[in-house]
């Protein structure tokens, strides 16, 4: 079994139109918040599909306005399944190879420990989407949503404590031994890093690992740092990259790891919005989408992730997405091409 890498052969990228407005409440500046979903999707999804396959989790009433938007658009399929809300990457089907075929990963769901009911359409999402597919399921008891893992594709794995040792998601006799060995089972990673300094000020993930760190390559890391000047996020990021600096300094072969700034906190309706550009996705090789937040930091992160990426990369505008404390990789999860079909991991 094993975890392919963002950068590797992609079969699809999949997303869920938005349909629930209690994520996007209220409005900033006169604009409905919710309202400016859609167009953010359209534009998104178009993006997406120049280079790659789309299929958009709609049932119900969002199939209607998802053709409304996106009808007609080359590499586009509206899959028919009715969720709850928009953050795939974490409901969704974890993809990985066996031998050479693909297989999904269901794990159990419950909305980030119960913080949002009802989660019940998420939680059968997964299997809905593999019998789509046609592909086999490999079920796990243990509470995990994908947003908390990040691979390299060669056995390493980053995820947090807060969000895999957490009574509200894994009660005993999920402790961090057994929680590790369901890992490998069902990833294959031999080298799991738990990254406990925190998360950033308005996650109510309990500190995702998609807004604090991601592998460029299996040489390159960046991790999302804070000015000292903000009082709420900086010692909790900078314990985080120092904990990773210095695994990166001993994992073989060794990590180079990258200060990434965060924009400077955003408030709506006095509430923090956690903004990350660690929160990018990847479509294969050569493209990498951007989440941008009209913020003096955004150029010197295009650049740093170009820098490494070793190709230019592209913004998109996140800031009416973030209202629903996500990006690009929260609200995405990717299907990766068969293993005979792929390259060797970069």
């Amino acid at each position: 079994m094993r975890k392919p890498a963002d950068w590797e052969p992609l079969a699809a990228i999949w997303v869920s139109w938005p349909h629930n407005r209690e994520t996007f409440p209220g409005q900033e500046n006169g604009v409905d918040r919710f309202e400016a979903l859609e167009p953010f999707y359209q534009k998104w999804i178009r993006s997406i599909a120049q280079s790659h396959r789309v299929n958009v989790v709609a049932g119900g009433e969002a199939r209607s306005r998802a053709e409304k938007f996106v009808s007609g658009v080359n590499n586009v399929e509206f899959v028919p399944i009715e969720t709850n809300d928009i953050w795939i990457r974490d409901y969704g089907p974890i993809f990985v190879h066996r031998g050479g075929e693909v297989v999904a990963i269901s794990f159990k769901y419950n909305a980030w420990g119960g913080k949002y009911p009802p989660w019940d359409r998420d939680a059968a999402a997964a299997e809905k989407i593999a019998s789509y597919l046609k592909v086999p399921v490999i079920s796990s008891s243990l509470g995990a949503e994908g947003g908390a893992l990040e691979f390299d594709g060669s056995g390493r794995m980053l995820t947090s404590p807060n969000c895999l040792i957490d009574p509200n998601r894994n009660d005993s006799p999920w402790n961090k031994e057994r929680i590790s060995q369901e890992l490998h089972r069902c990833f294959g990673v031999d080298e799991i890093v738990w990254v406990d300094g925190g998360g950033i000020d308005g996650d109510d993930t309990d500190g995702h690992i998609d807004q604090l760190a991601r592998f460029i390559d299996p040489e390159n890391l960046v991790v999302a740092v804070a000015d000292p000047s903000d009082e709420h996020n900086h010692a909790g990021l900078e314990d985080n990259f120092r904990q990773l600096k210095l695994w990166g300094d001993q994992t073989s072969p060794n990590v180079n790891v990258h200060r990434m700034p965060i924009p400077p906190l955003r408030f709506i309706d006095d509430y923090p919005v956690p903004q990350s550009y660690c929160n990018y996705l990847r479509l294969g090789a050569d493209r990498i989408l951007v989440p941008t937040f009209n913020s003096p930091t955004d150029d010197y992160a295009l650049g740093l992730i170009s820098d490494l990426a070793g190709f230019a990369v592209e913004g998109l505008d996140c800031r009416d997405l973030a209202w629903g404390l996500g990006a690009l990789h929260c609200a995405s999860c990717e299907q990766p091409m068969p293993a005979e079909q792929t390259a060797p991991a970069k």
